[in-house]
């Protein structure tokens, strides 16, 4: 079993180290904005936050798992609690493979002219460096529109 809580201070090592981990992007990690899931003896097992851009927009971002942890939910509920407690229009970017994930809770894949500057320009970067063979995968910007009912949290992510 596991808790989700807003993350404390001293929670910031492990979510450093986590998204370090699980390889996404570790800059503009401020402990204040995320939620983080930890297991009953204590241990940080998951973590994700809201991150504000410049432009106004906003970012589910840095939604990590313990590879331990995978498949039982914890990504689904971290989400869950983000989404509720921000309920107006979000974005993210993440690898083609995890679009139908993020569907379930309403996010839908946008085209690079319907993106808030911040995103066209990562959407722009990664689309070269993908045709340049560097990467594997290609990178999707998606939006969830306001006030969308939750779902998701069948523990299959």
């Amino acid at each position: 079993m596991f808790e989700i809580r807003s993350a404390r201070q001293s929670d910031f090592p492990a979510i450093r180290s986590l998204v370090r981990l699980v390889k996404i992007n570790p800059m503009n990690l401020d402990w204040r904005r995320f939620v983080v899931a930890i297991t009953s003896e204590g241990v940080l097992i998951g973590c994700g936050q809201i991150k504000p851009h410049g432009e106004g927009s906003m970012e589910l971002a840095s939604i990590a798992v313990a590879p331990d942890w995978r498949h039982q939910g914890v990504a689904s509920a971290i989400i869950n609690r983000l989404l509720t407690e921000h309920p107006s229009r979000l974005y993210l970017t993440c690898r083609a493979n995890l679009e139908a994930f993020y569907a379930r809770f309403g996010f839908r894949t946008i085209a690079p002219q319907a993106m808030p500057g911040y995103f066209r320009r990562i959407s722009l970067l990664f689309s070269v460096i993908y045709r340049l063979n560097l990467i594997d995968e290609r990178l999707l910007v998606m939006v969830r529109d306001e006030s969308k009912p939750l779902r998701g949290g069948n523990g299959h992510e």
